[in-house]
């Protein structure tokens, strides 16, 4: 046989379909151990926010992850608060932060770990789970979302095929390679985002990596969990999510004045819904219209109504809670008459804020973040002010370059003109339920959504904003509008 006997040839045989079938497990399975990846290969950025109790909680988190690599006896990770990155505000918005990670710590680095404040870490595992990977190629990873319908706040992205696109559960953490991370850095030096506003930071991070398939989609990582830390099956995780630290006991009824948004339109509708809803729960509240109706009653401000925007309406009820001579209470919420809305969970809430700071809180949007823009709070979900950032608003000049200018953006750009935080809650909605991920909606208790289009907003109301466990049915029926 050639000068080769047949033990000989078998052998040879069999190593080469060894060496084939390891060549064909690493085109299939990318999941090929490249080397053991350790804490120095790793730089942690937890989404942080500059209100100190977001603050506090991120220090938190940096400190946990300290203590760990000290009991795996690893030298100290790199972990980066973001709202300390640099002075821009809109580094939340992730892009705008990308050139400036890549730069500082992709030199030595393997991977970029995104952690919000509520991520738990065991870092055994997670870096069990790095080490799969080959940190030469581009890789996102995470653990997958995606719409089950084409839903407004994501612009009805994929509407033929809403399964085929997913993106990361923010909380349950995500990463990136370093290798990804620096030519997406470059990318975003001269091509940003194709829409303006952002809106829902985890799919339109998916999106602008996704490249209209030119990137890499999300690569399903089992071990990036969802499970509460106290969860009894998370041995394997390597991430877990921690329930809200409490935070003492609610701010007084009383500590809130309500502001509602109307006009003599919606008085036969959507007023009598907020009545026979959430008005109940307020102490103090007053609905702003164009006519003053005693049977509600209404207050008219003097502005005269406007089809959309209504800042001069937002602002002339600043300057009425500012005065003082209505309430004394130390927070204002500015509801439409078409928000549903838990005043006793944002009582819940607000008692983790220190009404002496300038806070803004709700669901924070931003718009041009990527070229310098500004962030803002969304006014369908609500907005929350304390009568300090109150009185700095008015005090810092800022106003409407016209009456139907929109109210929260222009909030916004006067926030971020003065240097005041915008405090983001994933607690607050612009949409309704329907529009949004229901397994992220069923671990949170909402404080509010909004719009009552193709709804019935009392079912709404008893089946996500009251305390009751029977949770009743609604219609889940869609249409299109914009936000």
């Amino acid at each position: 046989m050639s000068g080769h006997t047949a033990g000989q040839c078998f052998i040879y045989f069999c190593c080469s379909l060894l060496s084939f079938g390891e060549l064909k497990q690493e085109r299939s399975d990318p999941q090929m151990f490249d080397q053991f990846t350790e804490l120095r290969d790793v730089v942690f950025v937890i989404q942080s926010q500059k209100n100190s109790f977001h603050t506090h909680r991120a220090e938190q988190r940096r400190t946990e992850l300290l203590h760990q690599a000290q009991t795996l006896n690893q030298s100290s990770p790199d972990v980066v608060l973001l709202h300390k990155l640099s002075d821009y505000d809109g580094n939340w918005s992730i892009l705008p932060a990308l050139p400036h990670l890549a730069s500082q710590y992709c030199q030595t680095s393997s991977w970029i770990v995104f952690l919000e404040e509520e991520t738990n870490v065991n870092l055994h595992n997670l870096l069990q789970v790095l080490s799969k990977f080959k940190t030469r190629k581009e890789w996102f990873l995470g653990r997958p979302l995606h719409d089950d319908e084409p839903t407004i706040i994501h612009h009805y992205a994929f509407s033929e095929d809403p399964y085929s696109f997913t993106y990361p559960d923010f909380m349950a953490g995500w990463a990136l390679s370093c290798t990804l991370a620096k030519r997406t850095a470059e990318r975003v030096n001269y091509e940003a985002p194709k829409s303006d506003f952002t809106i829902d930071l985890q799919h339109e991070i998916a999106l602008y990596i996704w490249e209209e398939g030119r990137g890499p989609t999300l690569t399903a990582v089992n071990e990036f969990c969802s499970e509460l830390h106290s969860s009894s099956s998370t041995g394997d995780c390597a991430t877990t999510i921690n329930t809200l630290s409490a935070c003492g006991n609610p701010v007084l009824k009383e500590d809130v004045f309500v502001a509602v948004k109307t006009c003599q339109r919606f008085h036969g509708d959507r007023v009598p819904l907020v009545k026979q809803t959430w008005e109940k729960d307020a102490a103090s509240l007053e609905y702003y219209s164009d006519i003053a109706d005693p049977y509600i009653p209404t207050i008219h401000l003097g502005v005269p109504n406007t089809e959309r925007g209504h800042c001069a309406k937002t602002f002339a009820i600043l300057k009425r809670f500012a005065s003082g001579a209505v309430t004394k209470a130390p927070w204002l919420l500015i509801v439409d008459d078409d928000t549903l809305i838990s005043l006793p969970r944002l009582r819940r809430l607000l008692g983790c804020y220190d009404p002496d700071e300038a806070a803004s809180v709700g669901e924070r949007y931003g718009y041009g973040l990527s070229r310098d823009g500004y962030s803002y709070i969304t006014g369908g979900g609500g907005m929350v002010f304390s009568r300090v950032a109150v009185q700095k608003i008015l005090a810092g000049g800022c106003s409407c370059h016209s009456s139907d200018a929109p109210d929260d953006m222009v909030i916004g750009m006067c926030l971020t003109t003065l240097g005041l935080p915008v405090t983001h809650s994933p607690l607050f909605h612009q949409a309704r339920p329907q529009d949004y991920v229901k397994e992220l909606l069923v671990r949170q208790s909402p404080i509010s959504f909004h719009k009552h289009w193709n709804i019935n907003p009392v079912a709404v109301y008893q089946h996500w904003l009251t305390e009751s466990n029977l949770r009743r049915p609604h219609s889940l029926t869609k249409t299109r509008e914009e936000l």
